[in-house]
C-alpha cells in the first residue's frame, strides 16, 4: 500500500510488466496450492520484491486466473488502472516448458523494428523474462512433471491503445507490456524534472567536473561500466528532460557532459528535440535515412528506413548490412553537432551509444582525439 504521507507528484508506481508478472505468479500459486492468494509478493526485474493486491482469483486443477490493477503512481500514464490479467494453464507431461501468450487487449506486433517477433504479442523482453522468472519460482516442483502456458490480457487494452502511438508502430489490437525495472518513476511530472536538476547540481559538487546523463536504468548501467573512474553522484537519469539537465550543467559550471543512450532517444536529440518524451515528438526517420546514406547504405534501404516508424528498424537494417558501428557513430556525431550548436563552447560533450542489451556500439566527442 502507498503511504498517505507521500507528497503528491513523487509517488512511484508499477509498470504493466510488473503487474502482469504479479498476476501470473498469483495464478500459478493457485494451481500449486489450490487457492489464488488475495495478495502476492512478486519479484521485480530490478531485484526488489513487492506485494500486490490480487483480484478475481479462481482456479481448478488445470487452470487458474488472477488480476492485478495497475497503479502508475504520479506518472500521467494512460494505462493507469488497467486490469493486468493472467490465465495460466497446466500442460500435462510437458515438463519444464513455459509458454507466454497474448490475450485480449495486448497488442500484436505486425511490423519489424521493435525487437519482437512479428505476429507475436507486444510483450517486451524484460517483462517476458520477469513473468517467466516469477512463474518458475512459484511453480517449483510442478514444473518437474508439467509445463505452464500463461496468457496475459488487458480487458480495456484496445481502448487504452488509442491514446498511444502503438498503431503507428505496427502494434495492433491493444497495449504493449513494458518496463525495464518494474517501477514507474513520475518522468512526466514537474517533480521528476526537479529531481533531474537537483541531480546535476549534486554532480557539480563532486569536483569531477562531469555529469553523465542517461535516459533510464539500462543506459545508466552501461555508462557506469564505461566510466568506472567517476563518482556515482556524477550519473543522472535525465529521463526525457535533456534541456533542463544541460541548462543546469551550464549554470553550475560543469566542463564535461556525457550522454549515454540508445538509438531512439539519441535520434530525437540529434533532430533537436530537448524534451524526448514519446508523446512530444516523433522519431525523424528521414534523418536516420540521411545518416545511412552518408555511410554508403543502398538507396532502397535508406528509403525503407525513411518510411519506417521506429529508429530500431534502422538499427536492425544497418546490422544486417554490417554497418551497425558506422551508423551509430554517425548518429553520435550528429548528436554532438546538434547539442554543441545549441550550447556553443559551453562544455565538452561525449556521446556513448549502446545496443538494446546495454553493450557499447559507438561513441563520438566534441573534442576529437
Amino acid at each position: 500500500m502507498m503511504e498517505k504521507t507521500v507528497k503528491r507528484g513523487t509517488r512511484t508506481g508499477f509498470t504493466t510488466g510488473a503487474c502482469a508478472a504479479a498476476a501470473a505468479r498469483a495464478a500459478v500459486e493457485g494451481l500449486v496450492t489450490g487457492q489464488v492468494p488475495a495478495e502476492m509478493e512478486s519479484l521485480l526485474p530490478n531485484g526488489q520484491r513487492v506485494r500486490f493486491a490480487v483480484h478475481d482469483g479462481r482456479c481448478d486443477g488445470t487452470h487458474a486466473h488472477a488480476m492485478v490493477v495497475k497503479f502508475a503512481g504520479d506518472d500521467p500514464d494512460c494505462t493507469d488502472g488497467a486490469h493486468l490479467t493472467a490465465d495460466v494453464q497446466r500442460l500435462p507431461g510437458a515438463a519444464g516448458r513455459f509458454e507466454l501468450r497474448g490475450g485480449v487487449g495486448v497488442g500484436t506486433v505486425t511490423l519489424p523494428g521493435l525487437g519482437l517477433e512479428v505476429g507475436g504479442p507486444a510483450i517486451n523482453p524484460v517483462p517476458r523474462r520477469n513473468i517467466e522468472d516469477n512463474v518458475r519460482e512459484a511453480a517449483g516442483e510442478l514444473l518437474r512433471r508439467d509445463g505452464l502456458a500463461v496468457a496475459i490480457s488487458v480487458p480495456q487494452g484496445e481502448e487504452m491503445a488509442k491514446k498511444t502511438l502503438n498503431a503507428r508502430l505496427g502494434i495492433l489490437g491493444g497495449i504493449s507490456i513494458l518496463g525495464t525495472t518494474g517501477i514507474v518513476k513520475p518522468y512526466s511530472t514537474a517533480a521528476y524534472r526537479a529531481s533531474v536538476v537537483q541531480g546535476v547540481e549534486v554532480a557539480a559538487t563532486t569536483g569531477a567536473g562531469t555529469v553523465v546523463l542517461t535516459t533510464g536504468g539500462r543506459t545508466e548501467k552501461f555508462a557506469f561500466a564505461e566510466l568506472p573512474e567517476l563518482p556515482e553522484a556524477c550519473f543522472v537519469q535525465m529521463g526525457d528532460f535533456l534541456r533542463y539537465a544541460l541548462d543546469t550543467a551550464v549554470a553550475v559550471g560543469l566542463t564535461r557532459v556525457v550522454i549515454g543512450g540508445m538509438v531512439g532517444k539519441l535520434t530525437k536529440i540529434a533532430q533537436g528535440e530537448t524534451i524526448t518524451h514519446a508523446n512530444r515528438a516523433e522519431v525523424d526517420t528521414a534523418l536516420l535515412a540521411e545518416l545511412a546514406a552518408g555511410i554508403g547504405a543502398p538507396a532502397e534501404e535508406c528509403a525503407a528506413i525513411a518510411a519506417a516508424e521506429t529508429a530500431r528498424f534502422a538499427a536492425e537494417r544497418m546490422q544486417a548490412l554490417g554497418l551497425l558501428e558506422a551508423f551509430h557513430t554517425a548518429l553520435a556525431r550528429r548528436v554532438v553537432q546538434t547539442v554543441t550548436g545549441r550550447y556553443p563552447g559551453q562544455f565538452r560533450l561525449d556521446v556513448l551509444v549502446c545496443d538494446f542489451d546495454g553493450k557499447k556500439i559507438a561513441e563520438a566527442s566534441s573534442h576529437a582525439g
